[in-house]
């Protein structure tokens, strides 16, 4: 489904990714952890062109939209993205936060969109919210408001990056079980700053200074990656 292949991009002087390659198969879930500063969320947001990579190749269905000639628009409507931010509209309802751009993308009409979108709020626990504004949600409940969000467009892939990590124990909880409640229909790669949410995930890439350093499941990393394996331990100390 995706395609990754030495994946380059840097800032000025400062090379931020350093040859990045992976795969991610239909319905995978897959996860990129690592320190502070080691170019994961640059890596997702060149996934989907937020960051136009510098050199290496991204297929997506086997098309290479690192090429000038590719619809941005049409990838990020294919490719949605989750922020630790929200970005929500304060002005709009909740409702009206999800059915702003299926309307105005023409991907449905007013009727069916309003409809998908309270079967959205359901599933993500916020129907009894639908006529609040982002000001009256807590941090938990903007953040199920984002992905319900992001699945209104049809994304068939949804990135999110450090999706929990502003958020307390209970409602990072709320988040992973709607992640988990995706998996059957979606393909996830997830970008993380809590190892915890994402020990399930089916490959776990270990990325530092701009490389992917290993990658497995979560116990096969604490036996063959010394990186994850202080990554967890920190965790658990502080948890």
């Amino acid at each position: 489904m995706l395609k990754i292949k030495n994946l380059k991009k840097s800032f000025g002087s400062l090379e931020v990714l350093k040859g990045i390659s992976f795969d991610v198969k239909k319905g995978d879930v897959i996860s990129i952890i690592g320190p502070s500063g080691c170019g994961k969320s640059t890596l997702l947001r060149c996934l989907n062109l937020l960051e136009k990579p510098d050199d290496g190749t991204i297929l997506f269905h086997k098309v290479d939209i690192t090429k000038n000639n590719i619809n941005v628009s049409h990838v990020r409507e294919k490719m949605g993205m989750v922020f630790q931010s929200f970005n929500l509209f304060p002005h709009l309802t909740v409702l009206e936060n999800i059915t702003l751009a299926p309307i105005n993308l023409k991907i449905m009409s007013k009727g069916k969109s309003t409809s998908e979108a309270l079967k959205l709020l359901e599933s993500v626990g916020l129907l009894d919210k639908k006529d609040a504004y982002p000001s009256e949600l807590s941090g938990g409940q903007k953040q199920r408001l984002s992905i319900a969000r992001t699945l209104s467009r049809n994304s068939k892939i949804i990135l999110f990056d450090e999706a929990t990590s502003a958020l307390d124990n209970n409602s990072q909880d709320y988040i992973k079980r709607t992640i988990d409640n995706l998996v059957s229909n979606h393909t996830v790669v997830i970008v993380a700053h809590r190892l915890s949410t994402i020990m399930d995930a089916d490959i776990i890439h270990v990325v530092d200074n701009g490389k992917v350093i290993a990658s497995g499941k979560h116990n096969e990393l604490l036996k063959t990656c010394n990186m994850y394996k202080n990554l967890y331990k920190n965790e658990s100390l502080n948890s």
